[in-house]
């Protein structure tokens, strides 16, 4: 399995639902302005004529596009790993919050905030629509641990939407305490915290139940998934705008 991605992007989502199921991958990584791959440099819209991230390719060579549906391809995958839902109800609760997250918070309101392009009374008028989305999650996740009843690919997206606001000044994850409760907790599991991944590398578990990492190329550490405000650049990290955060990696021209 391959999965294309570029660092904190939207991509995210499905690289930690794959930590999650322990699952082994390759993960290629996608400049996000010259659609380059980086492991043999080949041109990305050769896989995805769009050029956008998460693309995957399956082992029978099938090639899926979307993150909502690659989380859920990735979710009904690895079974074992419990982060899809049954069917009925609880699917149809699943696809609800993976619509509402890739509608309202990602395109809707966090697009135009980040893109550096939109007219400022194109983002305050987006901002003054779009917090009350942010009003409608802070009294939904009250008293609760995650989306559903337990944690699912639909928390892997929403972590990583969220995780945006450290670029987006406008949008202070402080006025919604339960909100930015949940992202802290989400934000601490293992998945969260892994490694990213260089190109071509694998995850898989080891006789000790935890992941390692094999790759063919430098075995130097790279930061967490989910990185702190220092550690990032505020650019849009959505690749409709050829844009997006970029991880500070000794040696990297930035």
């Amino acid at each position: 399995m391959d999965l294309y991605f570029s660092p904190l992007a939207c991509s995210l989502a499905t690289r930690i639902a794959l930590y999650e199921a322990g699952a082994e991958a390759n993960y290629l990584e996608v400049d996000p302005k010259t659609k380059v791959v980086q492991k043999d440099g080949s041109d990305f819209r050769e896989v995805n004529p769009l050029g956008l991230v998460p693309t995957l390719r399956t082992d029978d060579g099938l090639v899926l596009t979307e993150n909502a549906a690659i989380l859920q391809y990735v979710a009904d995958r690895f079974p074992q790993a419990g982060i899809a839902t049954g069917p009925g109800m609880e699917r149809s609760r699943l696809h609800q919050w993976l619509c509402f997250i890739g509608t309202e918070l990602h395109k809707g309101l966090f697009v135009p905030v980040l893109d550096k392009t939109a007219p400022p009374e194109v983002k305050t008028y987006v901002l003054g629509k779009g917090l009350s989305r942010l009003d409608y999650l802070e009294n939904y996740l009250k008293g609760r641990e995650f989306l559903l009843d337990h944690f699912s690919v639909a928390d892997a997206y929403l972590v990583t939407v969220i995780n945006w606001t450290m670029a987006t000044p406008p949008i202070e994850l402080a006025k919604w305490p339960t909100v930015k409760a949940y992202y802290e907790r989400l934000r601490a599991r293992p998945a969260s915290r892994k490694r990213s991944p260089r190109s071509s590398s694998c995850t898989r578990p080891n006789s000790r139940g935890t992941r390692r990492r094999r790759s063919s190329t430098s075995s130097r550490r790279t930061p967490d998934l989910l990185h702190r405000r220092s550690d990032l650049r505020s650019r849009d990290p959505c690749e409709s705008k050829s844009a997006l955060w970029v991880r500070r990696t000794p040696g990297r021209r930035q």
